[in-house]
């Protein structure tokens, strides 16, 4: 259903299985071949993999690309990480916020005074998803930003949808609370998205192929569905959805990039522990919490219309696992589940291909 599809990570539980503790040799290299060999020679998907451990990539696999017919693509190819991009933006809030330059208490209406509830609403709630504020990708039941519209038009439908609830009643994920959260940023760093994201995330970490939709990154996949054969369909404009889903990258860069943020790299230790959410939350502000078992993974994860991302972490075993797709027959969060059991060395009931 592409409400539920769009720009939302819906998060990976999988509970009731016993946790052993991950051995500090490499994970299981031949167990996560025969896994991904079983999904490229039946057509079950086209992505990539990458796991690091103790701050290193230990296992690095693309599978299925080469049955796009007439693509070409190296290891740098990147990947549209969706709603990840939501990460990269709270980065950027709490930087400003240990900068004393962004306050969890200031209010909406600073800086949007139009903006329904905007008195109400907290930068707090615009991270912790608790603003209230929907989802301006959808309007009148359908996706509407799959071709370029103006900011303005956004603005005045982030308006006209309002408030579901009250700030800080509930949570509730919200695409436009971020869609405002960045302007907020750029308005405060006085530069455009893509700029910041170069300077103060990629930069930093070196990351090499991961960029926002306005740097135009090239060597980008498109996305594809499976018809007998992969065919590539349309998704939406990433321009519309800048700060909220549009950053490219690969899955390298997206594990460099959450054990750079948990490792202190590019924020202090409180201030990450203050992203990640409650036990048993769900959500933080920024940060979700994804379970198998007994064992927590931190990160985020996105979805636009065929283009999926997860970038996961485990602070106790420092283990983080990207998994980005363009093209899936295995639903998203099965396949990341059965990864997850593969590293662990439990038993692994291969995905269905549909």
């Amino acid at each position: 259903m592409l409400v539920a599809l769009l720009l939302f990570p819906t998060l990976a539980l999988s509970q009731g299985v016993i946790s052993s503790p991950l051995s500090p040799q490499a994970v299981p290299a031949e167990q996560l071949d025969g896994l991904l060999d079983h999904v490229e020679n039946d057509n079950g998907g086209i992505g990539s993999v990458s796991i690091f451990k103790d701050g290193h990539e230990v296992y690095a696999r693309s599978f299925g690309q080469n049955n796009l017919p007439g693509v070409a693509h190296d290891e740098n190819s990147r990947y549209q990480i969706a709603s990840v991009t939501k990460m990269v933006t709270a980065i950027l809030a709490f930087k400003l916020i240990e900068q004393g330059r962004l306050r969890l208490d200031d209010s909406l209406s600073e800086f949007f005074p139009d903006m329904p509830s905007a008195r109400k609403i907290s930068i707090g709630n615009l991270l912790g998803h608790s603003s209230g504020l929907g989802n301006f990708a959808i309007r009148n039941g359908d996706v509407w930003v799959v071709d370029p519209v103006s900011q303005d038009e956004i603005l005045q439908e982030i308006r006209k949808q309002g408030v579901a609830f009250e700030p800080g009643e509930r949570v509730a994920y919200s695409n436009s609370a971020y869609f405002l959260l960045r302007m907020i940023i750029e308005q405060i760093y006085g530069r455009d998205y893509h700029d910041i994201v170069a300077q103060e995330i990629a930069a930093p970490l070196d990351l090499q192929n991961f960029a926002s939709a306005r740097a135009h990154p090239a060597n980008t996949f498109k996305s594809y569905a499976f018809t007998g054969q992969w065919r590539q369909i349309k998704d939406i404009e990433y321009t519309n959805v800048i700060g909220v889903g549009d950053i490219a990258s690969t899955t390298r860069d997206l594990n460099t990039l959450i054990t750079g943020l948990f490792q202190y790299r590019i924020l202090r230790r409180d201030t990450v522990e203050q992203m990640q959410p409650i036990l048993g939350k769900g959500w933080g502000m920024g940060l979700a919490e994804f379970t198998y078992g007994e064992d927590r993974f931190i990160g985020h994860g996105g979805d636009v219309l065929g283009s999926h991302s997860r970038v996961i972490y485990n602070p106790k075993d420092d283990l983080a696992i990207a998994y980005s797709t363009n093209g899936e027959r295995i639903p998203t969060n099965a396949f990341l589940e059965a990864i997850v059991e593969t590293v662990y060395g439990r038993d692994v009931t291969l995905p269905a291909i549909k």
